[in-house]
């Protein structure tokens, strides 16, 4: 069975309408860019609710709480089997203030040394054409929900 993720989308409206995108953190991800990027979002289990485990790993991930309304986006699977279910929501926050969770893991390889890494190392707003060339290609298909949603582009 495909492990399950759940994340949102956050959007705002200036010239064009911009969505957040987070970069994973750790040393596998610290030289990849284009098809790196992500929405913020993570595993859940079959017994949890998609949107309480979406808005769990915004906050884990942004270190924001985001208690407004979402919207459905619906389900994408990714190149691997992961289905993601995602939401979106419409607000601005400032990038310059996110605080990620941290995770643990042997680094270098082999070398029985313990290191804490970000689970994300940066996050940024991007015009839906950019975030396009950025995000993992199995998400694509949620930017263009997002147009639909937010009045085109």
């Amino acid at each position: 069975m495909p492990s399950k993720s759940a994340g949102i989308i956050a959007y705002r409206k200036r010239r064009v309408i911009e969505v957040l995108l987070v970069h994973p953190g750790g040393p596998f991800w610290r030289n990849k860019d284009v098809g790196a990027w992500s929405i913020p979002k993570g595993e859940y289990a079959d017994d949890e609710d998609p949107e309480v485990a979406a808005r769990r790993e915004f906050a884990e991930e942004l270190g924001l709480e985001l208690s407004g309304p979402l919207t459905t986006l619906g389900e994408v699977r990714q190149r691997g089997g992961k289905l993601v279910t995602a939401f979106a929501a419409e607000f601005d926050l400032d990038i310059g203030n996110i605080s990620s969770n941290t995770f643990e893991m042997e680094w270098p390889p082999r070398s029985g040394k313990r290191q804490s890494f970000p689970e994300v190392d940066r996050a940024e707003w991007f015009s839906l054409d950019k975030a396009s060339e950025k995000i993992n290609p199995g998400q694509r298909p949620l930017l263009d929900r997002v147009a639909r949603l937010a009045g085109g582009e």
